[in-house]
C-alpha cells in the first residue's frame, strides 16, 4: 500500500512538473512558430532612403497582435517582429496594440464558423487570469491589462495614448526626449463584447480606441468576410457602431464583409479606417478592399493601412505592400494612405518592425514623392488621431 502511495505521489509530482515545463515552453514555441518573417535583419537600405528615414518625425503603424503572445515587450525578443526596443530601434512613434480574443480551428480565408476556439489553450498554458480562459470580454481586457503593465514598468520609454490631448502631450514630450514610444489599443473582433452593449464602456474605460466589428467568423454584429453568411449589420451591431461613435472611437472595417462595409457607411457618421488591408487593384482576395470601399474610406477622412504579409499582397515581398500603397495613392490621393503591418498575427509577415526602412526605400524606387511617403510612413495617422480620438 505505501509503495502504491508512493508512485501515485511520484506521478502527481511528475505532472505537476510537466504542467509548469509546458506553461514555460510551450507558449515561446507557438509565438516563435507563428510568427515569422521572410525577411531577417539586419536590414540595410541605400544613404537616400536612410536619410529620409531617419528625418521622418512621426511614424505609425495601425495594427500589430502582440499582447495575443506571452511576450515581454520591455525586452528585445528573438521571436516575432514586435517589442518597445525594436520600436525604438525603428524610431516609430506610434503602434496600434489589436487585442485577438478568439479564432476557429483550422482558420481560413473562406468559410469559418466560430464554433470552435483555439485561443483558450494557449490562454491556459500562458497562465492568463483564470476569468479570461473562457470569457471573451475578460481576454480583451487582460490583453488591455497587460499593455497597462508594460507601460508603469517602461521607466517613461512607453505611453499608451488614450486622447488626442494625450497625443499631444507625448508629441511634445518625444521633441524633447526622443527615446520614447507608445501605442493605443484597438480591438479585433467584437465578439469581445460577449453580446452586451455595456461592454463597449467596460473596454474604453480599459483604453481601447478602436474596434472593428468582426474577425474570422461572422458574429453577433454581422457578417466577416471570412464567415458564413457574409451578412451586413445587425440591429445589435448598428447600435454598437452608434455608441462607438458617441464615444469617439474608431471603426474599423479590416475583415468586414462587403455589405456590412456598405451598412457601416450607411449610418457612420465619423471617418472609419481599415487597420490592415490590401487591395482588389493588386491582389484579389477575399479580404481585401475594393476600388468603391477604397474611396468610401477616403470619402469619410479614414485611413487604409496596408498590410505586409502574402495573403494581402499576393507576394512575400516590401514591394508588393508598395505597389498597393501606390495604387492608392493613385486611386485617391496620399492623404489616406498608412502603414498596417499585422505585425505578430500568426503570420509570415514582409520584416520585422526594424524593417520598416525598406519601404521607405522601395516608395522612392516607385517614384512617390518624399512628401506623400512622409503621409504614408505616419503623418497621415498623426492628424486623423489628432483629430479623432476623445478630446480628453
Amino acid at each position: 500500500m505505501k509503495r502504491l502511495k508512493k508512485i501515485a505521489l511520484g506521478i502527481l509530482v511528475l505532472l505537476v512538473i510537466l504542467g509548469i515545463a509546458a506553461t514555460i515552453i510551450v507558449p515561446e514555441k507557438l509565438d516563435k512558430k507563428f510568427n515569422t518573417v521572410t525577411l531577417h535583419p539586419p536590414y540595410s537600405v541605400s544613404a537616400k532612403a536612410q536619410q529620409l528615414y531617419n528625418s521622418l518625425n512621426f511614424i505609425a503603424d495601425m495594427h500589430c497582435d502582440a499582447l495575443l503572445w506571452k511576450r515581454n515587450l520591455l525586452q528585445k525578443n528573438e521571436q516575432g517582429s514586435v517589442d518597445i526596443p525594436r520600436m525604438l530601434e525603428a524610431k516609430v512613434a506610434l503602434q496600434a496594440f489589436t487585442i485577438v480574443t478568439k479564432a476557429p480551428k483550422n482558420m481560413n480565408f473562406d468559410n469559418n464558423t466560430g464554433d470552435t476556439d483555439q485561443i483558450t489553450l494557449p490562454f491556459i498554458l500562458q497562465r492568463r487570469p483564470i476569468n479570461s480562459w473562457f470569457n471573451l470580454t475578460n481576454r480583451a481586457l487582460a490583453q488591455c491589462k497587460a499593455l497597462h503593465a508594460f507601460e508603469e514598468k517602461s521607466a517613461g520609454t512607453f505611453r499608451i495614448i488614450k486622447s488626442s490631448a494625450g497625443l499631444r502631450q507625448y508629441i511634445s514630450d518625444k521633441q524633447k526626449n526622443p527615446n520614447m514610444t507608445a501605442g493605443f489599443l484597438g480591438i479585433e473582433g467584437m465578439h469581445a463584447l460577449s453580446g452586451k452593449i455595456e461592454n463597449v464602456d467596460k473596454l474604453y474605460d480599459a483604453g481601447v480606441r478602436m474596434m472593428a466589428p468582426v474577425h474570422f467568423f461572422d458574429n453577433k454584429l454581422g457578417g466577416s468576410a471570412h464567415g458564413v453568411s457574409k451578412g451586413g449589420l445587425t440591429d445589435f451591431g448598428k447600435q454598437v457602431i452608434k455608441k462607438m461613435q458617441e464615444k469617439n472611437m474608431i471603426v474599423d472595417i479590416a475583415h468586414s464583409s462587403p455589405k456590412l462595409i456598405d451598412d457601416i457607411f450607411e449610418i457612420s457618421t465619423k471617418p472609419v479606417v481599415s487597420s490592415h488591408t490590401g487591395v482588389q487593384g493588386t491582389c484579389q482576395t477575399v479580404r481585401n478592399l475594393s476600388d468603391k470601399h477604397l474611396k468610401m474610406i477616403a470619402k469619410s477622412g479614414g485611413l487604409i493601412s496596408i498590410a505586409m504579409f502574402k495573403p494581402a499582397t499576393c507576394d512575400s515581398t516590401v514591394a508588393s505592400s508598395v505597389k498597393a500603397i501606390k495604387y492608392c495613392i493613385d486611386l485617391v490621393g496620399a492623404d489616406y494612405v498608412a502603414l498596417g503591418s499585422d505585425f505578430d498575427g500568426a503570420i509570415e509577415i514582409h520584416t520585422d518592425i526594424t524593417g520598416l526602412p525598406l519601404y521607405v526605400e522601395e516608395m522612392l524606387k516607385v517614384g512617390i514623392s518624399e512628401e506623400d511617403i512622409k503621409k504614408v510612413m505616419g503623418e497621415n495617422v498623426k492628424r486623423f488621431m489628432l483629430k479623432n480620438l476623445p478630446p480628453k
